[in-house]
């Protein structure tokens, strides 16, 4: 692994999950550092198996989710951005957002990198990158359970309802 790279890297992730979350009070970037932490690792240990062995069954169920990913990604992006009335940042919407993909799910943004780490853990599935993609899951997970609670405090029975009519991250299942 590229020791260099993963300092440097790890260096802009924790400013931009850690510093930048607890300046606006937006703690769910501490968890949400793993998130991206983990798939960066991936990256790391998987850079040289992106196009190997194109047609193999994980190559093929990789690129599958590296696609859905770039399009939850962009989905939940561009509805965010046009529907959610953002003051300054477009995270921070002032509406909340319940059309196009956020019809479906709670955090398409988060299962955007959900999908992205699993795709770039099938390129070479191994005990460190098995290792990682569990550490992205987890981490995502408790991102978005903390997001929820800004959430619910930010547009309180409108949020809570809207828990109730959509899944977190898979539509009708989870």
């Amino acid at each position: 692994m590229n020791i260099p790279a993963l300092i440097t890297g790890s260096i802009v992730i924790v400013v931009f999950s850690w510093f930048y979350s607890i300046k606006k009070k937006r703690y769910h970037g501490i968890p949400r550092f793993f998130a991206f932490e983990s798939i960066f690792i991936l990256v790391l240990l998987n850079v040289a198996y992106w196009f190997s062995n194109p047609f193999s069954w994980n190559q093929i169920l990789s690129w599958t989710f590296l696609i859905l990913s770039a399009w939850f990604g962009i989905a939940g992006f561009v509805t965010l951005h046009r529907k959610g009335k953002a003051d300054g940042d477009f995270e921070n919407t002032t509406v909340l957002v319940r059309s196009g993909v956020y019809g479906l799910i709670r955090h398409p943004l988060y299962f955007s990198l959900l999908l992205l780490g699993t795709g770039i853990m099938m390129k070479n599935l191994t005990l460190p990158s098995l290792t990682a993609g569990v550490v992205n899951l987890i981490a995502l997970g408790f991102t978005a359970a903390t997001e929820e609670k800004e959430m619910i405090a930010k547009f309180g029975e409108q949020y809570l309802g809207y828990m109730k009519e959509t899944k977190m991250f898979i539509p009708f299942v989870l």
